[in-house]
């Protein structure tokens, strides 16, 4: 009986959420922040390489599907993620994602990886890696408006990317913030819950907001940030 076996070039390595979270807890959430930062700035100095695809957008009354792809010429890749607001009520993420690098050499895929939190770890270290250009210099302190999962990790993001000390979190739910806040005790920040969006910007250098588009919601106006 011949036993037949896959050649390497079969296999696509696969990074589970479980193996996400393991390698996140072996570098440091804040050691991560950093790199990935790093790693996000040197692509932004050579952002004339990369396609510039538009997302493809699948749109309903829920939410949004979307595929992200890029290229730069050696490498290929492509996110699946989704958008749906209404989740949460039923014990859902609200955003899950997957995503795909191959070689554009040969077209083989050379790596398939949950992104759900790299998406999460990705858009907090962008935003920290923007604010470290544009925010004022030695700001310390930063408002959080919506509190849900995604704030933990740009509130993590700001303080190790650009030194906050402090966050200043609002919710429309208490509840959300009251997480928030759980959350990110013990963290080397020092957080306040506030009862209104313009409470949270009282004294912060940094106003950073993660809501749901999907809700058309006014979050801010000028004379709130003025």
């Amino acid at each position: 009986m011949t036993t037949l076996t896959p050649s390497d070039k079969a296999l696509v390595p696969f990074v589970s959420v479980d193996n996400m979270m393991r390698l996140v807890h072996h570098i440091g959430i804040e050691p991560m922040l950093r790199g990935l930062a790093d790693y996000i700035e040197a692509d932004f100095r050579r952002w004339e390489l990369f396609d510039k695809t538009p997302r493809i957008a699948s749109h309903s009354a829920e939410g949004v599907i979307e595929l992200m792809p890029t290229s730069d010429g050696e490498v290929y890749g492509f996110k699946y993620v989704n958008g749906h607001p209404k989740n949460t009520a039923e014990g859902l993420q609200t955003v899950t994602a997957f995503g795909l690098l191959a070689n554009v050499g040969n077209g083989y895929p050379v790596l398939l990886s949950e992104m759900t939190v790299l998406t999460a770890l990705r858009t907090a270290a962008t935003s920290a890696m923007v604010a470290k250009y544009l925010a004022p210099k030695g700001a310390d302190t930063m408002a959080m408006i919506g509190n849900g999962a995604q704030s933990e990790f740009q509130s993590l993001a700001m303080k190790a990317i650009c030194g906050i000390t402090t966050v200043r979190l609002y919710d429309t739910d208490p509840a959300a913030t009251a997480k928030a806040a759980r959350n990110l005790s013990g963290m080397g920040l020092s957080v306040v819950a506030c009862n209104s969006a313009e409470e949270s910007m009282e004294g912060a250098q940094i106003i950073t907001t993660c809501t749901a588009d999907k809700q058309y919601a006014t979050i801010l106006t000028d004379n709130m940030v003025g």
